[in-house]
């Protein structure tokens, strides 16, 4: 699972950023944080699309991407319920 938070000072880089992630299948936690749980194959072509958007950053954008194992991860909140499927009755 990666785990991809950014900050990005440009609103329309910022838009489209966030619009490619959710193409990729990310689900957004909060505001500028996603999960991803795809491939190592699709985890690479998501790295090589943040490279192409990381060449029209300013020099206080950033993008994090963290590799986190699923047995080490703790989630309290809202984020517990994102893992549990949902029965509609």
């Amino acid at each position: 699972m990666l785990v991809v938070s950014y900050d990005i000072e440009d609103d329309k880089l910022r838009t489209r950023f966030s619009k490619m992630l959710t193409k990729q299948g990310a689900i957004r936690l909060q505001l500028s944080v996603y999960e991803l749980n795809n491939t190592n194959r699709m985890a690479e072509n998501l790295k090589l699309k943040i490279e192409r958007f990381a060449k029209h950053f300013g020099g206080a954008d950033s993008v994090i991407i963290f590799d986190v194992n699923r047995e080490n991860l703790i989630k309290y909140g809202n984020a517990i319920h994102r893992d549990k499927e949902i029965v509609y009755f």
